[in-house]
């Protein structure tokens, strides 16, 4: 297996487009937005301790999921990230092997701290038997964020195959996809199975991924404004019927998990309209106070996506211990407090990166390990988020995902298993 020397420490900047990374960054940020909207804890009228979710109890809240999931667009960027990341690795001599084992690596090691933080603090308010409904009500809030770990983690190991497709049949790849997604879903709600869904893993994200391939190799470029604008459009319109008259939720949240066909056209229309702005952010990457936010959160961007629920509770319990500063939640009080909790959550989630983000870190890598290796790593990385966005958080999935997590790290990094697997597949050649 051939692995570039040090691709970490020797990033190739010349396929970089700064308007995605903001593009990226302002996904997070956005993210975390989102979610300061829909964690409410404080007292209620009563005075006793009320959990709900104020947002989605608002009548434009389905509405405004329409503009607010922009968890697509994070995959057409990282297509695009992905495929120029390929083309560099092979130029210096990578194999797909090595691709994988690194790209697991970037998103297992800041997914590990994150399961034993969470295996810790289960346990401990288990074991104090603090109001385990609240807990509960907690971790499954804490842990939703984590999805995007398995969905993430496929589109990776895809990477190398999709490439190799997209460059000999581009329309065709997608064509496929496209119709793996609505025999999916045609599926899943014919016969009311909702886990039939779940296939759509390996339909829904990588066919949005191929549209970052197509951004990269300038699709979107050659089309004028006007026609991307009715691109956009279209899929808008095309997405009324579905939720209108079709079997899919109105909320775009709600076809999230199981991912559903409206999330392609989402992902179809966020492409173009980001090619559409790509002067305006061009032009905002150029500022020097937006260069240094981007440097800020985008070395330690995985550390913030993975940590802002947790650090959202965290500041909203302090709030509950300081008489009058936890507002009830839906009140309009507690709406005027949302900007200063984001200013607080983004400053504490960034006071932790400090500590933590060198996870995202890959550091010097050795020799890749043997094909099977990597690929029982890759699974024991991907299980863990997978049996989450399942089952949702809770402490023996913490503890699991921990174990798990901690054998797929060891697996990939250590130099000792490396050269053993490279020695045993001499052998075996020989």
């Amino acid at each position: 297996m051939s692995t570039p020397a040090s691709p970490a420490t020797r990033p190739d900047l010349s396929d970089r487009d700064l308007t995605l990374d903001l593009a990226r960054v302002l996904c997070v940020v956005f993210v975390i937005v989102v979610h300061l909207l829909m964690v409410g804890i404080g007292p209620g009228p009563d005075g006793q301790l009320v959990t709900s979710r104020p947002a989605e109890q608002e009548p434009w809240f389905d509405a405004a999921t329409w503009v607010g999931q922009i968890m697509p667009l994070f995959f057409v960027v990282g297509g695009f990230a992905s495929a120029a990341g390929w083309a560099s690795w092979t130029r210096k001599g990578g194999d797909a092997v090595g691709f994988i084992r690194t790209r697991t690596l970037r998103l297992a090691q800041p997914a590990l701290p994150v399961f034993a933080f969470f295996a810790l603090v289960l346990g401990a308010t288990t074991l104090a038997g603090i109001a385990p409904d609240l807990v509960a009500a907690a971790a499954v809030g804490a842990g939703s964020p984590l999805w995007f770990l398995a969905a993430y983690l496929i589109c990776q190991a895809l990477v190398p195959l999709m490439v190799r497709l997209h460059e000999r049949a581009p329309g065709g790849t997608v064509a496929v996809l496209a119709a793996g997604v609505v025999a999916v879903d045609a599926a899943r709600f014919a016969t009311g199975v909702t886990e039939i869904g779940l296939l759509n893993l390996l339909f829904v994200w990588p066919l949005i991924q191929q549209l970052g391939f197509w951004y990269r190799d300038g699709w979107f470029d050659r089309r004028p404004t006007g026609i991307l604008l009715l691109i956009a459009a279209a899929c808008g319109l095309a997405l009324w019927p579905l939720v209108a008259w079709g079997p899919y939720s109105p909320s775009m949240l709600g076809n999230l998990n199981p991912p559903t066909l409206p999330l392609v056209l989402l992902g179809l229309a966020q492409a173009c309209l980001l090619r559409v702005l790509r002067p305006a952010l061009t032009r905002l990457t150029r500022v020097r106070a937006v260069q240094g936010f981007l440097f800020l959160l985008g070395t330690r961007l995985m550390t913030v996506y993975l940590w802002h629920l947790p650090v959202i509770l965290a500041v909203t319990g302090l709030t509950l211990l300081i008489p009058g500063a936890a507002p009830t939640p839906s009140s309009a009080a507690w709406w005027w407090s949302r900007p200063l909790m984001f200013v607080v959550v983004l400053a504490a989630v960034l006071a932790l990166s400090l500590l933590i983000a060198r996870w995202e870190a890959l550091g010097t890598l050795g020799a890749t390990p043997s094909p099977v290796v990597v690929g029982i790593a890759w699974l024991c990385a991907v299980a863990p988020p997978f049996a989450v966005m399942q089952w949702f958080l809770d402490l023996p999935l913490a503890v699991g995902g921990t174990v798990l997590l901690t054998v797929s790290v060891v697996l990939l990094r250590h130099p000792l298993l490396a050269a053993r697997t490279r020695a045993a597949s001499v052998v075996s050649r020989a």
